[in-house]
């Protein structure tokens, strides 16, 4: 299925949508941005190319990871946290492109979080069927700076919960160019992936790539 009968249009307005109290829905907010980030996206993946990471009970994540910035996520036998050098290569990770910088700042920015200064970009690729089960971000030391998720590609249903992972999950559709801020009250909200339907965009043929900007330290 080729992806949106009605796709969006350069110069569309930017709609913002609360998802709950300190969780925001940019539509449209990285679309005119789009192609470059994708170049840039290219440019790290020449560096730190995508990876299948492990849990740390040995489970291998369904979804292709890599990083770039000063600081990059990781997860193994060790457990969950950050790193400043690429486990596969041992070498830096990829610097964040300003690009990338720019615009989780503004998204931010945009939505109130005035401060946020990103120095982590975990970068996750979803291929038809590719999910990810709900869970917290709580790796990152301040816990008061918000995140930033940018689609590009296909589109997903994100799932927004509550801070426990029996409340209610809000089920969300993501367009290309679509980013979703969250923090304050919600920063600690469980999340993720409903699995990945099947399609064809454009610019990142049968697949949704996911730009998740973080600050770490």
């Amino acid at each position: 299925m080729t992806e949106d009968l009605f796709p969006r249009q350069p110069g569309d307005p930017v709609f913002r949508e609360a998802l709950a109290d300190g969780a925001w829905l940019l539509r449209g907010f990285a679309f005119e941005e789009a192609v470059t980030l994708l170049i840039e996206v290219d440019r790290v993946l020449q560096q730190a190319p995508w990876r299948h990471m492990r849990t740390p009970g040995g489970l291998q994540m369904a979804v292709a990871m890599t990083n770039c910035g000063p600081l990059g996520w990781t997860s193994d036998a060790r457990g969950y946290r950050y790193e400043s050098c690429d486990p596969t290569t041992g070498k830096p990770w990829p610097a964040l492109p300003l690009a990338f910088a720019a615009l989780a700042r503004n998204a931010a920015q945009a939505v109130g979080f005035a401060h946020f200064a990103p120095d982590a970009c975990l970068i996750n690729r979803y291929q038809p069927g590719t999910r990810l089960s709900l869970h917290q971000d709580r790796d990152e030391r301040p816990l008061d700076a918000p995140i930033v998720s940018v689609s590009l590609g296909l589109s997903a249903i994100f799932l927004f919960g509550g801070l426990q992972r029996s409340a209610p999950v809000r089920r969300v559709q993501l367009a290309h160019g679509d980013v979703v801020v969250w923090g304050g009250r919600s920063r600690l909200a469980f999340h993720g992936i409903a699995p990945l339907a099947a399609g064809h965009h454009a610019l990142t043929g049968s697949q949704r790539i996911n730009l998740t900007f973080r600050q770490a330290l």
